[in-house]
């Protein structure tokens, strides 16, 4: 339940499953990230405001399934698609993720995250996130700034600096 429950929240700050290598750079702006997870019909729905830096940070830094954490991993291209097989080890156990990100990273992109462990409730997790720019971040926001839908604000950057993680109680609103 713990690394399901870790997955959705990564999931929700991080666009990808990728290093940032791996997909195009997102435009600079302001996007909003609409997560679903599993057959849940309730979508979680964030404000994220990057830039050209704070963008590839984010998608280098995608959790349970980064590079990094995965001794194997497939990058395969297609025309406007991207498919990511990851096989990794989580808490000792194995865990395996596949993730088909589609779309302009201009103005939208669709990610579907299939992820398999032990660790996940039944097994099996599928996540799918929604992203869609809607212009320039707004004056009080600075690339990093991640709005969850309660008005919580976070600064992805600043808590690295901090050593801190998204789960930390440092949230501003």
């Amino acid at each position: 339940m713990r690394f399901a429950a870790a997955g959705a929240v990564l999931g929700l700050i991080y666009p990808s499953s990728a290093p940032a290598a791996e997909l195009p750079s997102r435009k600079p702006g302001l996007w909003e990230v609409r997560t679903t997870i599993g057959n849940r019909n309730i979508p979680r729905l964030i404000h994220q405001c990057i830039d050209a830096s704070t963008d590839q940070m984010l998608q280098s830094n995608t959790g349970p399934f980064a590079a990094s954490t995965c001794r194997e991993r497939e990058v395969k291209r297609s025309g406007n698609s991207v498919t990511i097989d990851s096989t990794c080890t989580m808490g000792g156990r194995p865990a395996t993720a596949q993730a088909l990100v589609t779309g302009n990273f201009d103005s939208q992109y669709t990610m579907t995250v299939t992820s398999q462990s032990e660790e996940l409730p039944g097994g099996k997790m599928t996540m799918t996130m929604e992203a869609k720019w809607l212009g320039p971040c707004a004056a009080d926001q600075k690339p990093g700034d991640v709005i969850m839908s309660n008005g919580v604000k976070i600064n992805i950057p600043e808590m690295q600096k901090r050593g801190l993680s998204p789960g930390s109680p440092l949230l501003q609103k």
